[in-house]
């Protein structure tokens, strides 16, 4: 009987030392996600924060009868007039756009700010910086562009409309030139670039704020997207 009870001491000791073990480890885990960035890390990537349910967006509008939203893939889009239009920060956004543009044979227009961003500036750890401001103070985002006019704008049927994600919402330099054109008559497809986060709601606000033309859901490509994911974009969109 001592023997039994003296294994059965010795069982137990070992589980409840498992069971300590374990919980301890769970405890000690990380809280950030595992691609989440850290205040005071260095950024290189273009679009480093990730979207969050507390991440300021753009004051969602009613979307008006002159402007549609498709999330339809497939449209058949050959021997028309297209043109590719972007915005990029840091260069990643400008690589998508221009392998859109050789692929396609489209002409490729780059927006920029009046005021360029420095890499001072695009330092979205530090909560000096322009970036940071512009996010935590809306009525600072209105940036205008060197120029908002594409030459020939009305003969273009296709728009492939290109900009990083900043915040989970599109950066918004690109708003200047949304605000200032006609979109009607015009399919839209807006892609992004990123480091992790989704498209969100990015393409959907700017189609508020077009407010005419036919806008298609949203593509993201990662920062690191090489030819052959745009490739395999276009194609899906019917262009050979």
């Amino acid at each position: 009987m001592r023997v039994r009870s003296a294994c059965i001491i010795t069982v137990a000791v070992l589980v409840f030392s498992i069971v300590g073990c374990s919980m301890q480890s769970s405890t000690s885990q990380s809280p950030y996600p595992s691609d989440s960035m850290e205040i005071g890390e260095t950024v290189h990537e273009e679009e480093p924060v990730e979207e969050s349910s507390s991440s300021k967006s753009l004051e969602e509008a009613t979307t008006t009868a002159d402007t549609e939203f498709s999330t339809d893939r497939g449209q058949q889009i050959d021997g028309q007039n297209i043109a590719v239009v972007y915005f990029s920060a840091t260069g990643n956004t400008k690589n998508i756009a221009e392998m859109i543009g050789n692929f396609t044979g489209a002409e490729v227009f780059e927006l920029t700010p009046e005021d360029p961003y420095s890499d001072e500036d695009l330092n979205f750890n530090e909560e000096s910086s322009r970036v940071v401001q512009e996010y935590e103070n809306e009525d600072q985002r209105e940036i205008k562009l060197s120029s908002t006019e594409i030459p020939n704008w009305s003969e273009y049927d296709t728009i492939f409309l290109g900009y990083p994600i900043w915040w989970g919402i599109a950066a918004w330099p690109i708003n200047d030139f949304v605000l200032n054109n006609d979109f009607d008559s015009k399919t839209v497809y807006p892609f992004c670039s990123s480091l992790s986060s989704g498209v969100g709601q990015s393409a959907q606000l700017l189609a508020d704020e077009a407010s005419s033309g036919h806008w298609e859901e949203g593509h993201r490509f990662s920062e690191s997207a090489d030819e052959s994911a745009v490739e395999e974009w276009i194609r899906s969109l019917g262009i050979e």
